[in-house]
C-alpha cells in the first residue's frame, strides 16, 4: 500500500454488470433535461459509462478531456491536464466514473463551466462538484472499478487476517 493506505478503511468492488446496470440509471435521471449536444468524458475513467450514457441517449457527439490525478496504486498524486476543450461546455453533458476528492472534478468544471457534470459515483468531499450522481459511497471507501480487478478465489471471511466491520 502507498501512504494513502490509511485513507482507505473499506473496499467496493463494482462488477462489469453493476457498472453497466449504474450508467444505464444516470441516463435515466439524466433524461429530465432536454438536450445535450454532446458528452465529454473525463478519462480514462468516464470513459466506459461515458459510452453507456451516449448509447442510452442516442448521443453520438463524444469528447474526451484527459486530467490526470491518481498515481499507480490508489496514490493521490499531482494533477495534470494532458487534453483540454477550448469550449465554454454549453450544451455539454460531462461524465466520470466517480468524484472522489473533487480535485479533477474542480479542474474540469473550470475548463467547463457551462457543462452538466453527472457521475455514476459521489463520495462526500467531491459531491458539491457534480449536478448528477446516482450513487454516494463513504470518503473511506475504495471502489474497486472492473478494469482494475481479475476475478480469482479469496478465503472466506472467518479465514481472512483482517478486521471485521
Amino acid at each position: 500500500m502507498t501512504k494513502d493506505a490509511n485513507r482507505y478503511k473499506r473496499t467496493y468492488p463494482i462488477s462489469w454488470d453493476q457498472l453497466h446496470r449504474d450508467s444505464r440509471a444516470l441516463a435515466w435521471r439524466l433524461l429530465e433535461f432536454d438536450f445535450f449536444k454532446g458528452i465529454i468524458a473525463v478519462t480514462r475513467g468516464g470513459m466506459v459509462p461515458a459510452s453507456v450514457v451516449a448509447r442510452e441517449l442516442d448521443i453520438r457527439l463524444v469528447e474526451t478531456v484527459c486530467v490526470a490525478s491518481y498515481a499507480w496504486q490508489d496514490q493521490q498524486g499531482e494533477m495534470q491536464i494532458l487534453k483540454s476543450l477550448d469550449d465554454t461546455g454549453e450544451g455539454w453533458l460531462i461524465i466520470d466514473d466517480l468524484v472522489d476528492t473533487g480535485m479533477t472534478a474542480k479542474i474540469v468544471r473550470e475548463m467547463l463551466p457551462e457543462a452538466h457534470f453527472a457521475a455514476v459515483y459521489a463520495k462526500p468531499a467531491g459531491r458539491p462538484l457534480v449536478d448528477t450522481f446516482i450513487t454516494e459511497v463513504s470518503q473511506d471507501t475504495w471502489i474497486l472499478f472492473p478494469w482494475d480487478t481479475e476475478t480469482q478465489f479469496i478465503d472466506p471471511i472467518i479465514h481472512q487476517k483482517r478486521e471485521i466491520p
